[in-house]
């Protein structure tokens, strides 16, 4: 028989805890299972998928950027983390579909930080970078998720 854990264990064991509370849930132990916390699990679960589609964006979008303002300096290395990131996006998007209709303010908020990123890495001003994504920007960025060359 599995321990079970108390719902004291979630501060001090996580790992017993959920294992305990996925026993439960699977052999209909409802009075065993900790509602609260679990819930916060779950919450957490989506915030995270959110956090993580934002900064795989982020990557994408910086490394475009980049390509873009500074090509002499493009090495394989940024294509290959582009491909991954497309390829890491799709993988979330297929897996939490329900985040599609969100993807264009993730973009927009993944392209604000990735500007301040990009400026960062390649030592030139922010301003060198425009505040919304410019054609070239789009373009790219459609050409790697279409699987394209996205090279400019």
């Amino acid at each position: 028989m599995r321990e079970i854990a108390s719902p004291t264990s979630y501060e001090t064991d996580f790992a017993l805890w959920a294992e305990s509370q996925a026993a439960a849930l699977r052999e209909g132990r409802f009075d065993d299972v900790d509602v609260p916390n679990l819930a916060e699990e779950i919450d957490a679960l989506a915030r995270r998928d959110r956090r993580e589609l934002r900064s795989r964006l982020t990557v994408l979008a910086v490394h475009l950027l980049k390509l873009i303002y500074q090509p002499e300096r493009a090495s394989g290395s940024w294509r290959a983390t582009i491909v991954e990131q497309v390829r890491n996006v799709r993988e979330l998007l297929e897996e939490s579909p329900s985040l599609v209709p969100s993807l264009p303010a993730f973009t927009e908020g993944a392209y604000r930080d990735a500007r301040r990123e990009a400026a960062a890495e390649t030592g030139l001003p922010i301003a060198t970078f425009p505040e919304t994504p410019s054609p070239a920007f789009e373009r790219a960025g459609a050409r790697a998720f279409t699987g394209e060359d996205f090279e400019l």
